[in-house]
């Protein structure tokens, strides 16, 4: 056994990074294939196509081949998402895979959890043990000791036939800490999940807190910015001055956490004045007839006084929107779980879209299937009925959140069970693409309670914080080297393939689900022979060849077989219609209506801290990437400047911000651009993990300070309900 420390695996990276680049050329049944597909000359020269996963919007790539080696990342023209552009962290794909820092092999833990000590081991001594340490906590503890979590991703049905094959019911997902509220609230309105968006006519947008064109879902963002070029409103709603505000007709900077009180004040003008969208919404929504008694006490007045915005702008955009009717937008939102009110905020936005009759009407801009929804029917392997499980979830859906689905959980309160050993104690995680050292709040609870676990296992291209505390290291091939399951995007079924040969020993999460299901006796939920036998079940139904869809980078399946019949949309809620008044929220015990919560305020000489999306980062995993890393903005405090005066802060000074949980150090940044009961910043920096050579050291981590606040209905977590204080440091 050797160990190794941080120099050590310096070191190692060092040596890996030559064999990296001296092995980039292309593998030879990749280099053929492309031959033959005529996508690259003789002399290597040519463009190979794939899909990113530098966030989760995954555009379609053509990689750029030159003497066989990859130069260059471009958009595919052909996919919807990109439509022939790649943004700042799709085009800096190849220094993720090229990262000098990245795990290419098998790690061991040898030192303490936190102390970065591993040993290099082969594929099969790892899984073995990975394999043992799970079976070892089942027979003892039962499979709901172990806890599994993952980021969505296209390899998570394989993730998910693991932990279900297993028996756990423990699945922690990184939805409550981003949009448990928007999906929770729009199923129990509308019956989906999120409805997808359309800007072809829309003439106006109304953005809440939806800082769009820093956002992931980059073809969005553009078919916004046409929009607004064509003529149409956008009106922004947000604390901050971000970069949405500066392209919005009107920004209005409103108080934290009352964003539903801006709202409900919408609805009670259009709702009294009756200049909605009335045939539609005597059709369509349930409650109507009793809409204006329910919202008669937000008045614009009223909301002025919660929100600090004047009634008359209130009334006049209210007014504006529902004159634009069914080319109005309020924009459902991405990131919404801010305050435990975004729940309410989210039915509010629910509400307007229905009175203005913008909901899956024609030339409407809401549509009925979910951004990710394709309607293609892809096979899949075949595979034996999951074992029934008797234990309670440790998040507490449903026995404590019974709105909340299940395949959404309540993270935050899982690591919380882990800590307080109830309904039981938890004794392994599983945890694969995820990093809730630094996404979790409080981050001192959640290194606290990996302490109390016998096993931590961590799938990862990179050392991040969380396989820094790891006890196993399972090196993945980054998205550039690997198959992963297809993806329908906008009726078209696209290929993630591998353009280079996998660097070190990194290998596909698909390869590595299959071998861990055998070594735990589950080899019936992994019935594909290798990636490529994956993906021909999968097309199997359709009679598609996978070559071709390798060569494309896309292929189209047949067109479906149609009635031609036009019939009346049918809302999946229990009365078909839109519910406007749930009756499901009713006999939970909630509001049926949307109503109004009064949030939390800080203290005196207390400010909001505000957190949220950067256009060169994603989350929490990018920041390691040296050309990002050269392009992001200094991760530094938001103060306004008149408040950073007052209290004798300067531009740059080093300031102490402190919550009732932690502190943290960061340089200020005095400005204009923010309220001045707010402070702002970053999300994804200060990291712990030493094997991250261009993060460590980098800024500081909002999740240090971040309380943990659950919204009882949707189970999200209030991100913007922590107050902190700031002094110089």
């Amino acid at each position: 056994m050797t160990e190794f420390s941080r120099r050590d695996f310096l070191k190692l990276s060092g040596v890996t990074m030559g064999a990296v680049m001296l092995n980039q050329f292309l593998p030879p049944p990749v280099a053929e294939a492309a031959r033959r597909a005529g996508q690259i000359a003789a002399d290597g020269d040519g463009y190979l196509t794939t899909m990113c996963e530098m966030c989760v919007w995954r555009c379609g790539v053509r990689a750029k081949v030159s003497k066989g080696r990859v130069v260059k990342l471009e958009g595919n023209p052909d996919h919807p998402h990109s439509l022939g552009k790649l943004c700042a962290r799709g085009q800096s794909g190849i220094m993720t895979t090229y990262d000098p820092d990245r795990v290419l092999y098998p790690l061991i833990r040898v030192g303490q959890r936190g102390e970065g000590k591993f040993r290099r081991a082969s594929w099969e001594e790892a899984l073995d043990l990975v394999a043992g340490k799970m079976q070892e906590i089942k027979d003892k503890y039962g499979p709901e000791a172990m806890v599994f979590s993952s980021t969505h991703n296209l390899s998570q049905v394989q993730f998910e036939n693991l932990l279900s094959g297993y028996g756990s019911p423990n699945y922690g997902t990184q939805r409550s800490l981003c949009f448990n509220s928007m999906v929770t609230a729009f199923l129990l309105t509308y019956g989906i999940e999120e409805p997808a968006r359309n800007y072809d006519n829309v003439k106006y947008i109304l953005l809440v807190g939806r800082n769009l064109t820093e956002a992931i879902s980059t073809s969005e963002t553009t078919a916004l910015m046409d929009a607004v070029a064509r003529g149409a409103k956008l009106v922004y709603l947000d604390p901050r001055f971000t970069k949405t505000a500066a392209k919005a007709t009107e920004w209005i900077p409103i108080r934290p956490g009352t964003d539903s009180a801006f709202l409900l004040a919408m609805i009670h003008v259009i709702v009294t004045e009756r200049i909605g969208d009335c045939d539609f919404v005597q059709q369509h929504v349930l409650g109507c007839e009793d809409l204006p008694t329910a919202m008669a006490e937000y008045t614009p007045e009223w909301a002025e006084t919660k929100t600090g915005v004047p009634a008359d702008t209130i009334r006049r955009i209210a007014r504006e929107f529902a004159a634009a009717k069914r080319f109005a937008l309020a924009h459902p939102g991405w990131r919404t779980s801010n305050f435990i009110n975004s729940f309410q905020t989210e039915r509010a936005i629910a509400t307007l879209n229905a009175i203005v009759g913008n909901v899956f009407e024609p030339n409407g801009c809401l549509i009925a299937s979910s951004p990710e929804a394709g309607g293609v029917p892809l096979g899949k392997p075949p595979q034996p009925p999951y074992p029934r499980t008797a234990a309670q979830r440790l998040d507490g859906v449903p026995w404590k959140y019974p709105l909340v689905p299940l395949k959404l959980g309540v993270f935050q309160e899982m690591r919380d069970a882990i800590l307080t050993g109830q309904p039981y104690q938890a004794r392994g995680w599983f945890i694969a693409r995820q990093n809730p050292v630094q996404s979790l709040p409080d981050r001192a609870r959640t290194l606290e309670a990996m302490g109390k676990l016998d096993f931590i296992v961590a799938i990862d291209v990179i050392l991040n914080d969380t396989a820094w505390f790891a006890d196993v290291v399972l090196p993945e091939a980054s998205y550039l080297e690997r198959y992963d399951p297809l993806a329908v995007v906008g009726g078209k079924i696209f290929i993630r393939q591998p353009v280079i040969e996998p660097q070190g020993e990194g290998r596909s999460a698909l390869w590595i689900y299959k071998q861990l299901g055998q070594r735990l006796g589950l080899g019936d939920y992994f019935q594909y022979a290798d990636e490529e036998d994956y993906l021909r079940q999968q097309l199997a139904p359709l009679g598609l060849d996978l070559e071709q869809l390798k060569q494309k980078g896309y292929v189209e399946p047949p067109p479906k077989a149609d009635g031609g019949e036009t019939k009346d949309y049918v809302f999946n809620t229990p009365t078909g219609k839109i519910e406007v008044y749930s009756d499901t929220l009713a006999k939970a015990g909630f509001s049926g209506w949307p109503t109004w919560e009064e949030p939390p305020a800080p203290a005196p000489g207390e400010f909001y801290l505000l957190t949220g999306k950067v256009a060169q980062h994603t989350q929490f995993a990018t920041q390691n990437n040296q050309y990002l890393h050269k392009v992001q903005d200094d991760p530094r405090l938001w103060m306004n400047v008149d408040k950073a005066k007052g209290m004798g802060l300067s531009d740059g000074d080093l300031v102490e911000v402190a919550s009732s949980v932690g502190k943290v150090n960061v340089r200020l940044l005095a400005t204009q651009a923010i309220r001045s009961d707010c402070v702002y910043m970053t999300p994804g920096f200060g990291h712990v993990s030493k094997g991250l050579n261009t993060a460590y050291g980098v800024g500081a981590s909002s999740s240090v300070l971040h309380l943990t606040f659950t919204d009882p209905i949707s189970g999200g977590q209030a991100l913007s309900q922590t107050c902190v204080t700031v002094k110089k440091a």
